[in-house]
């Protein structure tokens, strides 16, 4: 998943930081954290869009398909 490498790399920072007493380490750490999160939201979403879009073109296709056999069985 997208994102999962920042969010590890950025606990493995901040932890490091912690260690180390830097304060500037463990802030980009928590940085790379939260873009790592931000990336899995947003895939999460683009993955609910692609279902739904899927479902609406089903759906579409079989509307018309139905539409084409009405209109076969009219002639």
């Amino acid at each position: 998943m997208k994102g999962s490498t920042e969010v590890v790399k950025g606990r493995i920072e901040e932890a490091a930081g912690a260690l180390a007493g830097s304060d500037k380490l463990r802030a980009k750490g928590q940085l790379d954290q939260a873009a790592g999160h931000v990336k899995q939201a947003i895939e999460k979403d683009v993955r609910k869009t692609r279902t739904s879009v899927g479902k609406i073109l089903d759906r579409a296709e079989d509307a018309a398909e139905k539409s084409v056999d009405k209109a076969a069985r009219k002639l």
